[in-house]
């Protein structure tokens, strides 16, 4: 199964949070100090084992997404990710983009791939099957993650739970990122793949 992708066992409810003036921590002290990186983010746990299939339309695993993206690994395999002469190799989802869509500058939560993966992945990924884009990378810098945005303490509104943080921003130590986030540029658009699986004609 795909590297990065959760199993329908990892999907139990994330661990309990509690916001402080400091940021935000989890209520278990022994997993906040092992869950924080290095920018001062804090990463979301989940309850659960992997003991069930792939979860293909689900948010990507966030320790295995994090590993992948930090390392550009293979979304699919972890081995070290394809790199040529335009760069390195990356299959994004269309998701309703058009021809004209300018890739140049895509922020994305998808890790990069090797080139037997990027083969085989629209012929089993559901997302990717319904259109996606190979592009060549020459720079993919880390720029932040996307996760749930807590207030502050005292300040109205409730959490976002789809916010783009940018490091060295004070948002960060309020965050808990689910998915690290790398801004593409200097992209050759290589190709852009209508659905490769025929639909189903709905029940009538």
């Amino acid at each position: 199964m795909p590297y990065v992708l959760p199993r329908t066992g990892e999907l139990g409810p994330p661990a309990r949070v509690t916001v402080t003036p400091a940021g935000v921590r989890y209520h278990d002290p022994a997993l906040d100090e092992t869950s924080r990186d290095d920018d001062g983010a804090l990463w979301e746990v989940r309850a659960g084992a992997p003991t069930g299939p792939p979860a293909y339309t689900a948010e990507l695993h966030p320790a295995r997404q994090r590993e992948a993206m930090e390392n550009l690994l293979c979304a699919g395999c972890r081995e070290p990710a394809d790199r040529g002469p335009d760069g390195m190799l990356w299959l994004l989802p269309l998701l309703g983009a058009g021809p004209d869509t300018r890739w140049e500058g895509v922020r994305t939560a998808i890790p990069p791939m090797c080139a037997a993966c990027a083969e085989v992945a629209p012929t089993v990924c559901p997302v990717l099957g319904d259109g996606h884009v190979e592009l060549r990378v020459r720079e993919a810098d880390l720029i932040g993650v996307r996760g749930t945005l807590h207030p502050r303490p005292g300040e109205p509104g409730d959490p976002d739970p789809d916010a783009l943080v940018l490091h060295d921003t004070p948002d960060l130590r309020f965050v808990v990122a689910r998915q690290a986030v790398r801004e593409l540029r200097r992209v050759t658009v290589v190709r852009q793949q209508r659905p490769v699986k025929p639909r189903r004609a709905p029940r009538r």
